[in-house]
């Protein structure tokens, strides 16, 4: 068994100390002797003193573009307590040898829910009738009420089918809804696909058809804006849009034009481009979606829950001290695969962590 108090010098950093760890995170620190250092720098230069001279790196939201991961002199892993990488700039870390681990399975359930969320506060109209029933506004809300459909008359369409899009797909057919959906690899097994009735399709027929579609997808290179003015104009007019995933995924200013001119029905937005949530103080931005009454939003808030606190700060944590003790994390839990650590690491040992 690996004694952990040899961890007990590690110089580990936290980044985003606002976002306060939970008992659970605190728990586990104490248990694999960590100390990290708590600090919220938030431009690349003000963050490269804390990290430069770290072994390890925690990170909620922070962005670390390649001046950050430069300056790092001897960081063995960079543990997401999340699971998007898209503010890392994982390339650099790789060919640095520095391990970039994530915990793929957070939130899973709470992204499906929150869509769910979205799809009904849309369709049923949530906001206006709230509003209504406060003015006492009886005969308008009703009028209002009457072009809402049942869920079950609906079509879903989901863009991407990982974990999070199955969970969706799973919730959206209880409601008796047709789902139908689209991926990169259109000839990956489709058996969690035939087992929910869910369709695929390509991406056109999927923007046509749905009166819902539903972003599941990481940020990459190849799916900035993948829904920009002229895919967002293949929808209905009577179709919304749910992003539950990144704002860049959508040309924003585009979506809030189509939303004016009512070539959309809604949407429902918990992230976006440009909109910086995780900025150090709040404030009110400058952005059309902010002004449009078709449109639910939510700042970033899809992947938040008790148990999804939990398992995020139990699976990067663990990812951390795996490394810091010169072990390989779980497979499924690298971001960066194909490196090479600039360090030695034994094969991963599933008995470690007990």
């Amino acid at each position: 068994m690996f004694d952990w108090s040899q961890l007990t010098g590690a110089h580990v950093v936290r980044l985003n100390a606002t976002m306060h760890p939970n008992d659970c995170e605190t728990d586990l620190y104490a248990k694999y002797n960590l100390h990290p250092i708590y600090c919220e720098p938030y431009t690349p230069e003000e963050i490269i003193p804390y990290v430069e001279e770290c072994d390890a790196l925690l990170v909620v939201s922070a962005n670390l573009p390649t001046k950050v991961i430069e300056s790092l002199k001897r960081c063995k892993v960079i543990s997401r307590l999340g699971t998007g990488t898209d503010k890392i700039d994982v390339a650099t870390a790789t060919a640095r040898g520095i391990l970039v681990t994530n915990v793929p399975t957070f939130c899973i359930q709470e992204q499906a829910d929150h869509t769910l969320m979205m799809i009904l506060a849309l369709e049923r109209k949530l906001l206006a009738m709230d509003q209504a029933t406060r003015q006492g506004a009886w005969r308008h809300s009703k009028m209002a009420s009457n072009a809402t459909n049942r869920l079950s008359a609906l079509t879903l369409g989901l863009v991407g089918f990982g974990n999070s899009a199955v969970e969706t797909a799973r919730r959206a057919r209880a409601f008796g809804m047709r789902v139908i959906a689209t991926r990169s690899n259109m000839n990956a097994p489709r058996h969690e696909a035939d087992a929910l009735g869910v369709e695929m399709v390509d991406l056109d027929t999927l923007l046509r058809q749905a009166d819902y579609v539903s972003l599941h997808l990481p940020l990459s290179k190849h799916t900035y804006h993948l829904l920009d003015e002229a895919a967002l104009r293949k929808m209905k007019p009577t179709a919304s849009l749910i992003n539950t995933s990144r704002g860049a995924l959508v040309d924003e200013l585009a979506l809030a034009r189509l939303l004016q001119e009512g070539a959309l029905a809604g949407a429902g937005i918990d992230t976006y481009e440009h909109i910086d949530i995780f900025a150090p103080e709040d404030y009110l931005p400058d952005h059309p979606l902010l002004a449009l009454e078709n449109v639910v939003l939510t700042p970033h808030t899809a992947g938040l829950s008790l148990q999804a606190k939990y398992d995020v700060a139990q699976g990067g944590v663990e990812n951390l001290a795996t490394v810091l003790s010169g072990h390989w994390p779980r497979p499924d839990h690298i971001v960066n695969r194909g490196v090479q650590p600039w360090f030695p690491l034994q094969a991963y040992d599933p008995t470690l962590l007990k």
